[in-house]
């Protein structure tokens, strides 16, 4: 007897987040949407995560653990998790992140009721230590390629898209962006991303992260535009200066 597939595989790239990843599966187990699985890819974590997840999933068997055998990058277990995945829909859910209770079962009946492919929802911003910095992001309500080239403002915790009809989209392989990366392949398609405008997802600001580091993210868009878009130099410049710009205005 084939065990029934799930309706979502919610993927996470963990890697020393010992802090963080309780949380971050606490919040997918409180989901009021049952019907999931999460697939944590380890990328050679030098604390102690992956036994803390592995504690999980000995529990529950709807969480599977997948150890990598040597350091890769996000891109590389992003898109090891997506193609373990079972699930119809895609989530993505980052090691240092945590969901609303009701993020799934909102954002599925969304997607269901206009019939969108590819969506996102609101977020908020929280320190290392939990506490609020008063900053919800509400990017707008579609976007199509071109806008967003100026400005990404998806969170990657707040993804989710259709495998029925946009198949299994994987991430660049780039160390930074990736997810960046990811968006814009599947709007380059002829797919808007449609956003849910509710805050459903809590989001680590991290010390030395990219979006702690505004020099590091005009280096790594750089890199986008110019290695995976394959812009030229001009091109590129036009909508590294839209980023810079829009970054600057709204924080």
């Amino acid at each position: 007897m084939k065990t029934p597939k799930p309706v979502v595989s919610v993927v996470t790239a963990l890697y020393n987040s010992a802090s963080f990843i309780g949380e971050t599966i606490e919040s997918v187990l409180a989901q009021s949407f049952s019907d999931w699985e999460m697939i944590i890819v380890d990328d050679c974590s030098t604390d102690n995560s992956a036994s803390i997840a592995a504690g999980y999933s000995e529990k529950d068997s709807r969480i599977v653990i997948i150890s990598l055998k040597e350091n890769g990058g996000a891109a590389i277990s992003r898109n090891t998790a997506i193609e373990a995945a079972k699930g119809r829909y895609i989530a993505f859910l980052d090691s240092d992140d945590r969901w609303h209770h009701d993020k799934l079962e909102k954002q599925l009946a969304f997607m269901q009721k206009s019939n969108f492919a590819f969506t996102h929802t609101w977020f908020e911003k929280y320190d290392e230590e939990g506490n609020s910095l008063g900053v919800i992001v509400t990017p707008p309500e579609s976007m199509n390629y071109k806008s967003l080239l100026k400005s990404n403002r998806i969170g990657c915790l707040t993804v989710i898209y259709d495998t029925e009809k946009l198949g299994k989209v994987f991430m660049p392989l780039i160390r930074k962006r990736q997810d960046y990366g990811l968006w814009l392949k599947i709007l380059k398609s002829g797919t808007d991303i449609h956003v849910l405008p509710e805050n459903l997802a809590f989001y680590s600001v991290r010390s030395g992260s990219i979006s702690d580091n505004k020099l590091e993210m005009v280096k790594y868009n750089w890199m986008l535009y110019r290695k995976v878009e394959k812009f030229d130099i001009f091109r590129s410049t036009y909508y590294l200066s839209w980023n810079v710009f829009r970054k600057l205005r709204n924080g």
